[in-house]
């Protein structure tokens, strides 16, 4: 059977906002709320309004202000908690993995890359012990290999690359981050992009700025009080 592939369209704004409005009008209790309320509700999550368009875009009156206030909230909590798990449901399969994974040469480092599962991040730490800032961040990959256990985490010496003139001393601690073969990310001379002294959280922020972290585990101790407020 064949794998299940994630979307590879990008839906906009506007898609996501129409998305939210379907989910908000299909997730509340339509028996026991008001008519009025229910038309409301009705006339948000169309997006073809009858009578043409210019009746589609009435003012809002501030008693219709108020009820979107309060209930918006709510129901966007709802909508992000049902796309994440729709998300993890569709990486359920995905490999996980433990620790960071030592590269012994060049030809490991290319084995990695192109044979990784199509969906797995695979994040290269690119090192020579006597370079600055090289064991600290090596640290830092242990943490965080601890922290996204669906991203394959690697090390590597320059001179065991097989293409040590490339990766000179000067451009190490260097960081390669790939995706399904391709090169997403090429940082040399990484801890320039960091403080003086940097730990694993700091580490992480600079990839997620990039956006070249998957989410982390979703944990569901951690939302009782949200599930609390949703009900």
């Amino acid at each position: 059977m064949g794998e299940e592939e994630l979307p590879t369209t990008h839906t906009g704004p506007k898609g996501v906002i129409n998305d939210w409005r379907k989910f908000k009008l299909e997730s509340v209790d339509q028996d026991s709320m008001p008519p009025s309320k229910r038309e409301l509700l009705r006339q948000m999550s169309s997006t073809h309004k009858e009578g043409g368009p210019d009746k589609g875009h009435r003012k809002m009156s501030a008693q219709e202000y108020e009820l979107i206030k309060e209930e918006d909230e709510k129901d966007l909590r709802r909508y992000r908690r049902q796309c994440m798990q729709e998300m993890r449901d569709r990486l359920s399969f995905a490999p996980k993995f433990e620790g960071v994974q030592e590269l012994e040469s060049g030809e490991a480092f290319l084995e990695v890359i192109e044979k990784e599962h199509h969906l797995t991040t695979v994040v290269v730490h690119i090192y020579e012990a006597e370079v600055k800032g090289c064991e600290v961040l090596n640290n830092c990959f242990t943490c965080l290999a601890a922290e996204h256990p669906t991203v394959r985490f690697c090390k590597i010496k320059a001179s065991s690359t097989g293409a040590a003139d490339r990766f000179s001393n000067d451009v190490l601690p260097t960081i390669l981050v790939y995706k399904s073969g391709e090169l997403l990310g090429n940082f040399l001379c990484a801890t320039r992009h960091l403080n003086e002294e940097f730990f694993a959280v700091d580490v992480e922020a600079f990839l997620n700025e990039y956006g070249l972290l998957p989410g982390k585990d979703f944990n569901p101790e951690g939302n009782n009080e949200e599930e609390a407020d949703v009900e």
